[in-house]
């Protein structure tokens, strides 16, 4: 039997992080069902910091976190976790009043995101039709995110304060006694007075084993592909263009446009593959709002993105159950929300509640919490 303070379930972006800030006080164990620690949702995102997406929640905790991705602590990483990229919403005739409401939702905790025009969106992006175009706005401050490097820091960090990472470790039983969790997994048995959730799209099939009340967790799968960019382009300073209503998204990449439908489908927890169809649509839109022809694609791919109702991640305590704390539904923005999240869940996991600067951003417990998902 081997015990710690915090036995973490997930070894993706979420466990990694939390597992980061609690392990230099506590002692830290994080069991990861697959052989390598990310191989579904984190390992296969498009992730990009901007202050313009998601819920308010959400924002806030992207901007706490933001000092992190810039100024990453001595160590942590070898290279840049982000590099400038921009983030641009572009909307048709018929998406107008969305782009504005949009705008309007993020400007007061972003005040450098900003209306461009169609035409100056087309000059950022000059493979956009004109005629598509009805307006745009910019997230100007907007980073392409080195998933890899961040998730190989957290994992690094927590090992280097003590922490351990147990691969092939699926946390098949729980049983509370002695005021304890006691943990068995192929890779043998664990000990610990919390268990943290951070299983991604199994996180419910993890409550459901400890015996917890379920957060109502949906993953949706999102499909990827890559093509080259028009022969001659130079796509290295293009913002990441989105859809006012994200019916589809592109960025550059290593000499590759990445476009997504968009797509969120509902789906079980599972190794998520993409579908036909989902790269038909893919194609379809970017064709129908650039002059790109996609004649070709190099690679294809698809993650789960998990969400609860409000899509707003849930960390906290269940009041339902002694010693477990959720740490999940991040959706499509667990990367950039991992260095504000991670931090906050760490501090609530311990009695600490959330860092100052993030309730001077207006987050709060209530609105993190899995019991505001019973009361609606």
């Amino acid at each position: 039997m081997r015990e710690c303070d915090f036995l973490i379930v997930g070894a993706g972006i979420a466990g990694a992080s939390v597992g980061y800030f609690l392990a230099p006080k506590h002692k830290v164990i994080v069991l990861e069902r697959e052989d390598q620690p990310g191989y579904h949702t984190t390992g296969r995102s498009v992730a990009v910091y901007t202050e313009a997406y998601g819920p308010r929640p959400v924002r806030a905790l992207v901007i706490a976190g933001g000092p992190f991705f810039h100024r990453p602590p001595s160590g942590f990483t070898q290279v840049p976790l982000g590099h400038p990229h921009g983030f641009m919403f572009i909307g048709r005739e018929d998406q107008r009043s969305v782009l504005a409401a949009e705008l309007a939702a993020v400007r007061p905790l972003s005040p450098t995101i900003h209306e461009v025009s169609a035409d100056e969106a087309v000059a950022r992006v000059p493979v956009l039709r004109r005629d598509y175009l009805a307006g745009a706005f910019l997230d100007p401050n907007c980073l392409s995110l080195d998933v890899n490097a961040i998730h190989q820091g957290y994992l690094r960090g927590l090992k280097a304060a003590g922490g351990e990472v147990v691969t092939s470790a699926e946390a098949e039983r729980f049983e509370r006694r002695g005021g304890k969790w006691h943990v068995r997994t192929p890779a043998g048995d664990f000990a610990a007075p919390v268990v943290i959730d951070a299983a991604g799209a199994w996180a419910d099939v993890v409550a459901e084993r400890v015996g917890a009340r379920t957060v109502g967790l949906v993953p949706k799968r999102r499909t990827v592909i890559a093509f080259a960019p028009p022969a001659g382009t130079e796509t290295a300073n293009w913002p990441v263009v989105i859809d006012a209503q994200e019916q589809f998204y592109f960025k550059a990449d290593a000499g590759t446009i990445l476009g997504s439908p968009g797509d969120e489908t509902p789906s079980p927890p599972t190794d998520a593959q993409p579908e036909e169809i989902d790269i038909a649509v893919t194609v379809e839109r970017i064709e129908r709002a650039t002059t790109m022809p996609i004649r070709r694609i190099i690679r294809k791919w698809a993650g789960l993105r998990s969400f609860v109702a409000d899509r707003v991640p849930v960390a906290g305590y269940a009041p339902d159950v002694e010693g477990f704390f959720w740490l999940a539904g991040q959706g499509g923005y667990g990367i950039e929300t991992s260095a504000g999240l991670g931090r906050a869940a760490a501090g609530l996991a311990t009695g600490g509640g959330l860092p100052d600067d993030m309730r001077k951003l207006g987050v709060t417990e209530a609105e993190l919490g899995p019991r505001r998902l019973w009361s609606a």
